[in-house]
């Protein structure tokens, strides 16, 4: 189950970091399609929020320090995930409300598995 846990932080932080970073700095053919859907500061605290997210899903499991921060990570994505399937679903976007549902609910699980079931173990104090 642990290898399972591992492969879910590593797949969604790479998704949440690319998707964050298109929102950090997206395309000029998107740019005006997405600051016409969401306010350009609103996008931008999105990306970032994602960026952090991303590292955090993945780099204090890493280095064993603040571990605590996984399921912290995997809970602000929650947050994230289930607003952005209720924008899509308000959009009739169904196919992305669809992704972002799932998305919502492998978060839920690695926040779940990380704090209560599997937690990772800080590095020992020497």
């Amino acid at each position: 189950m642990n290898i399972v846990l591992w492969v879910l932080q590593v797949l969604l932080a790479l998704a949440f970091m690319a998707h964050g970073w298109m929102f950090l700095f997206p395309p000029a053919s998107l740019l005006q399609q997405m600051n016409s859907a969401i306010a350009p500061g609103f996008r931008l605290f999105i990306g970032v929020a994602e960026v952090l997210a991303a590292i955090g899903l993945t780099l204090p499991a890493i280095t064993r320090i603040q571990t605590w921060l996984v399921p912290c990570a995997a809970a602000g994505l929650m947050i994230v995930t289930i607003s952005a399937t209720v924008f899509h679903i308000s959009r009739g976007e169904l196919s992305s409300a669809a992704t972002t549902a799932i998305l919502f609910a492998l978060v839920t699980f690695v926040a779940y598995m990380r704090w209560k079931v599997m937690p990772i173990a800080p590095r020992a104090v020497a």
